[in-house]
């Protein structure tokens, strides 16, 4: 199971990304490999707030739509717990500027055992996970 950070979500349907065609060659790879993968509600909420700025709500919400009734996509949402497990990420890496929604993504990627994130993010890397390609 592959782990799905905003970028490559964003990326993927906003056509003036700079990562806009690595994202689309990554997730045509993803369809080909059949790979179930994994967000949270959080990354989900970055992601269609921006594509709402940059493209607009209408074509916003038709993605997500789309992603949200996705077989091959698990959306987790963080708990109570979680969450301030995330917080002491958050102030732990303080100095590194890691924000928080990439802070609960890494405890929720160790709480599911996974490994590999589908990132542009090296943050994800320096919090000791593989960046998938």
């Amino acid at each position: 199971m592959l782990f799905i950070d905003t970028g490559p979500l964003l990326a993927r349907y906003h056509g003036g990304d700079q990562y806009h065609a690595q994202a689309v060659r990554l997730w045509d790879k993803i369809q080909r490999e059949k790979l179930i993968c994994l967000t949270s509600n959080l990354v989900l909420n970055e992601v269609f707030t921006l594509l709402g700025r940059r493209m607009g709500h209408r074509f916003a919400g038709e993605r997500a739509r789309g992603i949200y009734f996705s077989e091959r996509l698990t959306i987790v949402r963080s708990t109570h717990e979680d969450e301030l497990e995330a917080l002491a990420l958050f102030e732990k890496f303080a100095d590194q500027k890691i924000g928080f929604t990439d802070c609960v993504s890494f405890v929720l990627m160790r709480k599911k055992r996974l490994t590999q994130a589908f990132s542009f993010d090296s943050h994800f890397e320096r919090a000791g996970f593989r960046l998938w390609s």
